[in-house]
């Protein structure tokens, strides 16, 4: 019998390997007495926290429709990670395999009053039918519940990417989950995890180029696409400049001095052109995604030229190295010159794989022609 300050619920207990999960039925109207939203957010040092995204109104509104709907059905679990407050509690000679035991699933309540709650539990999938049950005009409504204990939130946020990766899920929220993530993952996602923590440098190290400037989930005030600089970075690293420091054990690296390069030659990019640097995409295709991704192919170029081993250019090398390109490119007005037959406005280029190559192509023939890039030597000196 569940005490006032305590939920018993019958359950099944599941071995999977070294870890457990607990399958049992609870009221829908009791989940906010169990669990919470972890919502995504930033705090003012700048850490992650949470990785929900916000409620979807419109789908909490259908779905909350059809719950009060005479035939409603839920069959699909809810996904609940609760913390080492939740234990459970075999039930004597009950009948158990090795895989699976019968008993009860224990739940601390939270106190009376206590509104903002410090909940043993967080919804890892399901917010919006948790979200639909709470608002619901019915008396009760059982639902499934699949539970795991652990009082790590980079497990909870690697559950809650791998339960939301057949789904259409916000790329942004995966790519800023990443970076904080433990475990194994899928092999695209783990290949991504790497270059979206570089991406988090720079966006909240103070003083870095890119600092705030990166628009993600957590920061919707950004004016650069995350997906942008993640797509340069992951491409340095898979066979460019920054491939020189990764691991190819673990597919990650020297993250310094791969911060290093980015930042200095990002910094020069904005030493470069300061006001197109400064403008938004939609007047600026230097912080636009076809301007990102193609300047990556020159950091990677201009890197090549000027160093051997392991160091990292300086910022003023790489702003030597784009001055010559500065009368090819037309961030902000005029028209790009791709030869004698192509003329394209400034603002005609987009994020495709040919616009990208187009410019791309176009400054590394500036680049290579230059008088600095036939003198490396003197470059490399200064690195």
């Amino acid at each position: 019998m569940s005490r006032p300050d305590e939920l018993r619920l019958p359950a099944l207990e599941v071995r999977q390997g070294d870890r457990l999960l607990y399958q049992f039925a609870v009221d829908g109207k009791q989940l906010p007495q169990i669990a919470t939203v972890s919502r995504i957010r930033r705090t003012d040092d700048g850490e992650l926290n949470g990785y929900q995204r916000p409620e979807v109104l419109r789908h909490v509104k259908a779905i909350r429709s059809y719950l009060e709907s005479p035939q409603a059905l839920m069959p699909n679990a809810l996904v609940i990670a609760f913390d080492s407050r939740v234990r459970f509690e075999p039930t004597p000679d009950a009948a158990a395999t090795e895989d699976c035991a019968v008993g009860t699933v224990i739940v601390p309540l939270p106190e009376p009053g206590d509104e903002g709650g410090n909940r043993p539990g967080w919804v890892v999938d399901g917010q919006q039918r948790a979200a639909a049950l709470r608002d619901a005009h019915v008396e009760r409504f059982p639902i499934p519940v699949v539970g795991f204990v652990t009082d790590s939130l980079a497990e909870q946020r690697a559950q809650f990417i791998l339960v939301n990766n057949t789904k259409p899920l916000p790329k942004g929220l995966i790519h800023e989950l990443l970076p904080d993530t433990e475990g194994a993952l899928p092999v695209a996602l783990m290949r991504k995890r790497y270059p979206s923590r570089l991406l988090t440098l720079l966006n909240l190290t103070p003083g870095s180029p890119m600092e705030c400037a990166i628009r993600t989930p957590t920061m919707p005030d950004g004016h650069i696409r995350d997906n942008s600089v993640l797509k340069m970075i992951e491409n340095s690293i898979s066979d460019g400049a920054l491939y020189r420091y990764r691991d190819p054990q673990t597919g990650e690296g020297d993250g310094g001095r791969m911060l290093e390069m980015l930042w200095n030659f990002w910094s020069a990019v904005a030493e470069t052109w300061p006001e197109a640097w400064a403008l938004p995409p939609r007047k600026s295709r230097l912080t636009h995604g076809v301007g990102i991704v193609a300047l990556g192919s020159v950091m990677d170029e201009i890197t090549d030229c000027v160093t051997r081993g392991l160091n990292v250019p300086a910022q003023s090398v790489y702003r030597d190295h784009l001055a010559p390109l500065a009368d090819v490119c037309a961030w902000t007005s005029g028209q790009w010159a791709f030869g004698l037959r192509e003329h394209r406005p400034w603002n005609d280029l987009q994020v495709t794989p040919k616009d990208i190559e187009k410019l791309a192509h176009l400054l590394l023939r500036t680049y290579r022609a230059s008088d600095v890039a036939t003198r490396p030597s003197l470059a490399r000196a200064a690195v």
